[in-house]
Parts: structure tokens; sequence; C-alpha cells
């Protein structure tokens, strides 16, 4: 009997396991980058920052950024599109390797990229909306729609070497958003 009802548990338990776990991870994300940040303090909605240096296995556990990389600088936000749109500044990077992801807190799935291996690494503007939003593209934008109102933002700048790292950090930090309301 007690096998039986062990069984019928584990039924019912895993599927909603499965469901609810990539929503559960996605908003431990976001809970961490509004209230915590990279170890610098909250990081605020619609707001891309990047991390001064590289991360490491050393880096505390309850740090973002254990990752186990050392040569990238990461870059964080949390976008609320609920307002309406944002854009995102990418300047010319010429060449370096940066990536963007963009994440739904619903699936967990990434919906976006923006970066080297997808858009090149030319200064770009990309239009960031919700799925009610109405409107013209403006000239010159690409468009990046987002399945839900609420998107993670993780990105990464490569870092060559120490001596580099203020190069990539200058870059990283010109990677910005902006409401499309303050063009």
């Amino acid at each position: 009997m007690l096998g039986v009802a062990a069984l019928v548990v584990w039924l019912l338990v895993t599927p909603a396991f499965i469901y609810f776990w990539p929503r559960i991870t996605v908003n431990g994300y976001k809970r961490a980058i509004l209230k915590r940040g990279f170890g610098d303090g909250p990081i605020p909605v619609n707001t891309l920052y990047a991390a001064p240096t590289t991360s490491s296995p050393s880096v505390g556990t309850g740090s973002l950024l254990a990752t186990g990389t050392n040569d990238v600088l990461y870059i964080g936000g949390w976008l609320d599109l609920r307002e309406g749109p944002q854009v995102l500044h990418v300047p010319d990077t010429a060449g370096r390797y940066y990536s963007l992801q963009f994440t739904s807190p619903s699936d967990s799935a990434n919906f976006a990229y923006v970066g080297k291996r997808t858009t090149g690494t030319g200064a770009g503007e990309f239009l960031l909306i919700g799925p009610r939003w109405k409107g013209q593209v403006p000239n010159g934008m690409r468009l990046i729609s987002s399945p839900s109102n609420s998107a993670l933002v993780i990105g990464r700048v490569f870092v060559e070497s120490e001596a580099d790292l203020p190069a990539a950090y200058a870059l990283a930090r010109r990677i910005q958003l902006s409401p499309l309301n303050r063009q």
C-alpha cells in the first residue's frame, strides 16, 4: 500500500515540478537582481548593470555570477514592458564577442539573442515590445517581441586579458536600455 501511495504522489508531483521549475528559477533571478544585484546593490527595473570584474568559480555561492568562467563580464537586468517598449542601445564592439539573451519568465525559454553571432558587432538599436503593444517600429530599429511583459536579460562581453578589462568594461557599460517615449 505504501508503494502505491508513493507512486501516486510521484505521478502528481513530478509533472507539477517540471511545469513550475522554470518559473521558480527565473523568478529567483528576478528577486536576486531587483534586491541584491550582482553584489553592488539592487538593479532597477529596465536598467542593465555591467559587472566591473570577471567572474570565477571562487565567487561566493550566493552570487548570480558563480559560473565557472573568467573571460567575460556579465550584464544583467530585468525588463518590465507594461509601461511601453524599451530600446536596447548597443555600441559598435569592433568585432569583440558579446551576447545578450532574453529569457521568458513563464517557461524559462530564451526568445531572442543580440550579439556577435546573431546580429553582428556593429552599433544598433533594438525595440523590445510586450505582447499587447501596437505601434510603428521607428526607422533603423530592429524589433524584438517578448512573449510576456517581463524578461530576464543576461549579457556577456568577452575579456581577452587583465589588460583588456578596462576596455571591455567601458564597452559593456555602453549597452543600455531606455524607454521608447524618451527617444
